[in-house]
């Protein structure tokens, strides 16, 4: 399928932008809108990607337009990613999807709405920008929050959203557990009684990353947010006297995952669009634009321009060291996983 990106550019289309949630795909039959003189495309996405292809859609509609002459518009929908994969499977309208983790874009696909492969498609897993779990605090840090040991303390607010919903909320666990599990050398008894007691911390559940940063950032909820990179970068941009960030000792590395939803794109016929969509991911223009959203970009040469905004020395785990997403899914946030049994609701 990797060879398909590199033939896209036969098709037609361009594109604008429109923040707007999906409308319900109702199937409109096999057709081919090469030579319409416009297209829409739908990107299903989660919480924090809002600013991202709030850029990205306007230079992709600029080059879409250059090359075939074609204009698209582009709708966007937010929501936690779990909950966004949910409704898609569901019926939600997506052409493309471009969610917080693999596991998702899996749920779609074991609906069979995408091919198996998908994750082969495009470089890097699919994945053409990364980030990773940090800390958001108030400004002088007044709760003295320096690594994952403080968010357990007592007498710590924190504030995360529900990895039953949301995809950066599992990432957030799974980083807590990584720094618990060298902590504990692998005792999984204590790295529960360490998870369970951060998660005793919690004020509320959000059921996404934006909705968690509101309750931090706009509500005055908690001392310490566990947020994506990207959001406490975009939280100290707006209120730069407010908030700092901190870095924990071990962290991991965040991979967002895109598809092409095979079963959308071959009934609207938008296949050749919406996979350049998210190849065009990957140009040079494209990297940067995540790089100054405060998404990491795949390109190494690209990411060493924002070496002044990246920690890149920090520690990171990956979720390979948790067997992959399948097995974490399933040991960590199941029905009656472990989260289930460690969190007490309020």
């Amino acid at each position: 399928m990797k060879n398909l990106r590199t033939k896209v550019l036969s098709a037609v289309l361009a594109v604008s932008v429109l923040g707007a949630s999906a409308v319900a795909f109702t199937g409109c039959g096999n057709k081919d809108t090469t030579n319409d003189s416009k297209v829409t495309l739908t990107n299903v996405s989660y919480d924090p990607t809002r600013e991202l292809y709030e850029s990205y859609n306007k230079i992709f509609a600029k080059h879409w337009k250059e090359e075939t002459g074609q204009d698209v518009e582009v709708t966007q929908s937010h929501g936690g990613s779990g909950k966004q994969a949910l409704e898609v499977a569901n019926g939600l309208e997506a052409d493309v999807v471009t969610l917080a983790l693999e596991y998702d874009v899996n749920a779609i696909r074991d609906a069979g709405l995408i091919e198996d492969g998908w994750v082969n498609e495009f470089d890097n897993d699919s994945s053409p920008y990364t980030s990773t779990i940090v800390f958001l605090v108030r400004k002088g840090n007044p709760k003295n929050i320096k690594d994952w040991d403080d968010v357990a303390k007592d007498g710590v607010g924190v504030i995360t959203p529900n990895p039953k919903t949301s995809g950066g909320a599992r990432w957030n666990y799974l980083a807590a557990w990584a720094y618990a599990d060298k902590k504990y050398n692998g005792d999984e008894a204590k790295i529960e009684d360490f998870i369970k007691k951060l998660y005793q911390n919690v004020l509320v559940l959000d059921s996404g990353a934006r909705g968690a940063t509101t309750s931090f950032v706009e509500n005055g909820q908690g001392d310490v947010l566990l947020a994506w990179e990207n959001e406490a970068y975009l939280s100290i941009k707006d209120n730069p006297d407010e908030y700092e960030i901190v870095t924990p000792s071990v962290s991991i590395l965040a991979q967002p995952s895109v598809a092409v939803v095979d079963e959308v794109v071959d009934q609207r016929g938008t296949r050749k669009v919406a996979t350049e969509y998210l190849s065009y991911l990957y140009s040079d223009e494209a990297q940067r634009i995540a790089g100054d959203n405060y998404y990491r970009p795949y390109n190494k040469e690209i990411l060493k321009e924002y070496s002044d905004v990246f920690d890149l020395n920090i520690n990171l785990v990956t979720i390979n060291d948790f067997g992959g997403w399948d097995e974490a899914q399933k040991k960590h946030f199941a029905d009656g996983g472990i989260f289930d049994k460690i969190y007490e609701k309020k």
